[in-house]
């Protein structure tokens, strides 16, 4: 076993934590009695639970939001089954040292000691990496644990992904954050219970929100909170909101540009403007912007939405689209996020079709199961006179040249003659347009027959 993996095992063993260690490090918990949350895996009787008490582990994945557990949860199951832990870092390890460490896991399970291999934040290791994991956990050599805040559908491996299992952990509630920080604040040995500190009412309950269900999060701002408070003339250290101000700039939002909760939170923000919510739409906008999502980006999603929820329903939803995505682009950030936001709201409110969408996936489909048909001779130009000899051009009428400005005339290849694929809907502008398209119909059925036919 290399060093580093002895080094974290005594550690692991011996409990012990520097006192200036941050109070996240020293709050994590020993033992499975102290891990808050996760009672859907860790409760008397769940799976994993039972797993851990019985010493039966396979390989698995902790999947879920920062500060919900995952190391704390890999380093008690070490503890627990008395196995050497050894962790990796995709930013510090190279195929050589992961080899190296599994050729010393498999000396140790030959001499009866088991390795539990931590991976933190394994949707960073690159193929290669993740591969050199393989012939040991199917061997057995080592059990497996990875960590990610991404969906391991996407970002690890067929294989290793096939030879574990997934457990997913949630975000802790409020309740559970509130838990967190009481006993910091009474924990005599790793937290502030020998210390003289006081907090107002609702102080704690802002940090728990704040931490938005990471426990790491909210250790640091009451770390942060508690140094931020000056002694009192009776070495007191008073918790108040002005302090809490002071401490803490502003909320930190969960947020990976790149991963899953991006296109989790820009499909609530288009489902919300197609349902027409322009409350729900602006919460997400701003949800999204106040991240850094990139605005442009948010720009472009909302000129989708302008054609494919609301069309010619309302004509003008696109223009406002489009000149928001201008100002944004033009004004910047912040104030260029308020333009996004009146169109997000405009666009929630307009009146929504989806015919225009629908129509131009029927032509699609149409294109892919019918044969690409010449251009019927009568909608061709006839720019020669060999052109014209051909028939270029021959019967075409000239709409401008009719009564109604309507000709009656096929413009369709003749296998789709007849075919509708915009049908409006009586939503908005479209109403009208329903009423133009039901007219022109009703115009080209009132001519003869033969009228105009090429």
């Amino acid at each position: 076993m290399s060093k580093t993996a002895t080094s974290l095992f005594a550690k692991l063993e011996s409990e012990e934590i520097a006192a200036g260690a941050p109070l996240a490090e020293r709050m994590r918990p020993r033992s499975l009695e102290e891990f808050a949350g996760q009672q859907a895996l860790l409760g008397p009787g769940k799976p994993l639970r039972m797993a851990i008490e019985s010493d039966d582990l396979g390989s698995m994945i902790l999947w879920g939001p920062p500060g919900c557990g995952k190391t704390t949860l890999a380093r008690l199951i070490a503890r627990r089954t008395h196995s050497e832990f050894v962790a990796f870092s995709a930013v510090l390890t190279g195929i050589r040292e992961i080899k190296d460490v599994m050729a010393a896991a498999e000396h140790s399970r030959r001499s009866g000691r088991r390795t539990i291999v931590f991976v933190d934040e394994v949707h960073r290791f690159n193929k290669a990496q993740q591969d050199a994991f393989l012939p040991h956990v199917e061997a057995g050599n080592i059990i497996f644990i990875g960590a990610t805040t991404e969906n391991p559908s996407f970002e690890v491996i067929a294989p290793l992904l096939s030879r574990t299992r997934v457990y997913t952990l949630q975000a802790l509630s409020n309740r559970e954050i509130l838990g967190l920080l009481r006993r910091a604040l009474s924990d005599k040995e790793h937290g502030y219970g020998a210390e003289k500190i006081e907090t107002r009412e609702g102080v704690l309950e802002r940090v728990a929100t704040f931490a938005n269900g990471d426990a790491r999060a909210a250790y640091n701002t009451l770390e942060a909170l508690v140094r931020a408070a000056a002694p009192g003339a009776d070495g007191a250290r008073v918790l108040t909101e002005e302090v809490l101000s002071a401490a803490l700039q502003r909320k930190f939002l969960l947020y990976d540009k790149s991963g899953e909760e991006h296109y989790n939170l820009i499909s609530a923000l288009h489902k919300s403007v197609r349902n027409s919510d322009a409350d729900a739409a602006l919460y997400w906008l701003a949800r999204m912007l106040e991240s850094g999502e990139d605005p442009l980006y948010v720009a472009r999603r909302l000129v989708r939405m302008a054609s494919e929820d609301i069309g010619l329903a309302d004509p003008a939803a696109l223009g406002i689209a489009i000149a928001a995505m201008q100002a944004a682009d033009f004004v910047g950030v912040p104030e260029g996020n308020l333009a996004l936001a009146q169109a997000a709201v405009y666009l929630a409110l307009a009146p929504k079709s989806n015919a225009l969408y629908t129509g131009y996936g029927d032509v699609q489909q149409d294109l892919q199961k019918t044969a690409s048909e010449p251009v019927p001779l009568h909608l061709r130009n006839a720019a020669t006179p060999l052109m014209k000899h051909e028939g270029y051009g021959h019967g075409y009428q000239y709409a401008h040249d009719e009564p109604d400005k309507v000709a009656d005339m096929e413009c369709l290849p003749p296998s789709l003659a007849g075919r509708r694929y915009y049908q409006p809907t009586d939503e908005g502008f479209e109403k009208r347009l329903r009423a133009r398209m039901e007219e022109i119909r009703a115009i080209k059925s009132r001519r003869p027959a033969d009228s105009g036919k090429p």
